[in-house]
């Protein structure tokens, strides 16, 4: 019955392919096909089949004889709450924020240490944070370019393309997903690359345009879900005063008629909203009443060309861009190219919601064209104009290193994805420029810590591809530079409160000279002169969720407490003072009490949590005692 309806879309003289509606006839179908040697090419992010891929590791697992290999990136997760507060503030909420995704047998079997021998999981990049720890994962990880994985995957022989897919009529799309998919489709039709390819459709998927829609007749298995899995939600971090005035920062260096990339989280949503308020005419006087001395950087004038994006990934700042009508220049017909998504149900119902000949803008495209100038290269370069490549990273050395995916002791956080390709791509372009964004310090175990530091292993981008680095307090020119020159310039920009010992750290290893001091007035670099900057325009112009928020009003109180907690969690009298602080207190909280199970505490403990919570709730540094005093 399905099979004639699919038969139907596709159209007299195409051939249509083997559909079914039942995971495991599908799955025992992958397997006769392919006999027992399985080399799986398995899309990063949301693109993964979930239904299929777990259908296919069960066959895998009951069968030793089945060797199944996944090569992958970016396996997504719900989370799972690393203390009982995060449970309280996660459990009830859990579908409404992350979607009832089903999450993949691979990953969870990793997890408790019973993925079987039989079947392999190699992963070129991590959701930041997830997999430390966890050995398996760890000594799996490929290191590598994201422009590499393509060739690194090909030389793995795969012999299956599994993928989540949108269908309209008698075309597929792979929608969120052509980055490495889109070339391996190109391979196959070109007869170089002998693959399977087997679909999963899901109706929330938005139709993408661009490399990412073909032939329905391409797909060799087609399995539709009677009741298809929901699709996994990202959901927006609040947007910091740090994020806030890195965004303000980065502002200043887009050029109208230029090209840009921004990346997801909190700096990419306060670019996009920095950029949003200059097109508005609203941010010279922001940027007038800036507590820092000038930098030369002074872009602030209304969009009137219109801005071009290509990036490997759409992230909901560059659609809120689009849609404001500021990213607008069109190259080949479209006004960004980009490799992958994943985001909100918002986003994707955004997408899906859109005028299908504005959706068309969007083209979807192989990280072979975002992430390199290889192939038409003249072409590239002449639409690449004004380039600024904008990322993150963890950390960055006086020397203008960047750190973005490891951590000292070689465990991955993330991994390189696609930083150094746009770095390299930056430093290639005449014109280009990147800009290496992160917060001038972070909430340590022990306190704040300075993530600008002297030195440190695992460089992600290396020193001799510096460029501009932008923390809350301004920018670093380090294009050129030398040594001396670029670590003046990191110093500047540093919290105030390390500024000496990394100035005392530098002399001491004969790089700049004994002579040199800070400039008195770049000795305000303080989270107080942030606040005051921004407190003026706070409320019309700096929401913390400038593009929505899927969390309610509450749990919007609720966040910043749960950070602040997790910061003092090693210190018992961290949190003692917490507690003193919020003892009294518990009485004026009582729905935030409510929403955590906490406002009738019958135990120690839950009297304890209660207290810390409500103490909590006061910003402020738990381990420093001068922010603790009541006021």
């Amino acid at each position: 019955m399905v099979r004639a309806s699919l038969q139907t879309r596709v159209g007299p003289g195409l051939r249509s392919p083997t559909h079914f509606d039942d995971v495991e006839a599908a799955a025992r179908e992958i397997v006769a096909r392919l006999g027992n040697e399985i080399r799986v090419g398995l899309p990063l992010g949301l693109g993964k089949p979930v239904t299929l891929i777990n259908a296919l590791t069960r066959i895998a697992k009951d069968d030793p004889s089945i060797r199944l290999s996944i090569f992958t990136a970016l396996t997504l997760e719900r989370p799972n709450p690393s203390s009982d507060m995060e449970r309280r503030f996660l459990e009830p909420a859990m579908d409404r924020l992350f979607g009832r995704y089903p999450g993949l047998d691979y990953a969870a079997m990793l997890r408790d240490g019973t993925l079987p021998d039989n079947i392999n999981v190699r992963e070129f990049f991590f959701p930041a944070g997830r997999w430390l720890g966890v050995a398996p994962a760890q000594q799996d990880y490929v290191s590598v370019n994201y422009s590499d994985a393509r060739d690194v995957l090909l030389a793995q022989k795969p012999n299956l393309i599994l993928h989540l897919v949108a269908w309209s009529e008698d075309r597929l799309s792979v929608s969120c997903n052509p980055d490495i998919t889109a070339d391996l489709m190109e391979l196959r039709r070109d007869g170089r690359l002998d693959a399977l390819f087997a679909g999963e459709t899901n109706p929330e998927l938005p139709f993408m345009e661009g490399a990412a829609a073909f032939p329905i007749s391409e797909a060799d298995i087609l399995f539709e879900p009677k009741v298809p899995f929901e699709l996994f939600s990202a959901v927006k971090q609040p947007v910091d005063d740090a994020a806030k005035a890195i965004g303000l920062h980065v502002s200043r260096l887009i050029v109208d008629g230029g090209t840009l990339q921004i990346g997801i989280g909190a700096i990419g949503d306060a670019v996009a909203q920095a950029l949003i308020l200059r097109d508005a005419g609203k941010i010279s006087a922001i940027h007038a009443a800036r507590p820092f001395p000038g930098d030369g950087f002074a872009e602030e004038t209304p969009f009137e060309t219109g801005l071009y994006a290509v990036t490997e990934m759409l992230v909901d700042g560059l659609l809120q861009l689009f849609k404001a009508g500021i990213i607008r220049r069109e190259v080949d017909g479209a006004a960004i190219h980009a490799g992958f998504f994943v985001e909100s149900r918002d986003f994707y119902s955004q997408l899906r919601n859109m005028n299908p000949k504005m959706r068309s803008k969007i083209a979807m495209s192989p990280i072979s064209y975002t992430n390199t100038l290889f192939g038409d290269e003249p072409g590239k370069r002449a639409a690449r104009t004004e380039a600024r490549f904008v990322n993150s990273a963890m950390k960055v050395t006086l020397l203008g290193a960047a750190i973005s995916d490891t951590r000292p002791d070689g465990q991955v956080v993330s991994g390189v994805g696609g930083q150094h390709d746009f770095a390299a791509q930056a430093h290639a372009l005449l014109d280009g420029r990147s800009i290496i964004t992160l917060p001038s310090t972070r909430q340590g175990s022990s306190g704040i810590e300075s993530n600008i530091v002297w030195s440190q292993a695992n460089e992600t981008i290396p020193r001799h591809m510096r460029d501009i680095v932008v923390t809350e307090y301004g920018i670093a020119d380090l294009w050129g530079k030398s040594d001396a020159e670029a670590i003046a310039s990191l110093i500047e920009i540093a919290d105030s409160r390390f500024q000496s010992r990394l100035l005392k750290e530098a002399k001491a290893a004969g790089k700049v000279p004994a002579s040199h001091e800070v400039d008195p007035d770049r000795r305000n670099n303080t989270p107080q002169a942030i606040s005051g900057w921004l407190n003026a325009f706070r409320e019309e112009d700096f929401p913390d969720f400038p593009f929505g928020s899927d969390f309610d009003e509450i749990e919007r109180e609720i966040l910043p407490a749960l950070r602040r907690l997790k910061a003092a969690a090693s210190s018992r009298r961290a949190l003692f003072r917490l507690a003193m602080r919020g003892w009294a207190r518990r009485a004026d909280h009582a729905s935030i009490l409510d929403r955590m199970g906490l406002s009738d505490p019958r135990s120690p403990q839950s009297l304890f949590k209660a207290a810390i919570l409500v103490g909590a709730l006061e910003p402020g540094d738990p381990h420093n005692a001068s922010n603790m005093r009541k006021r």
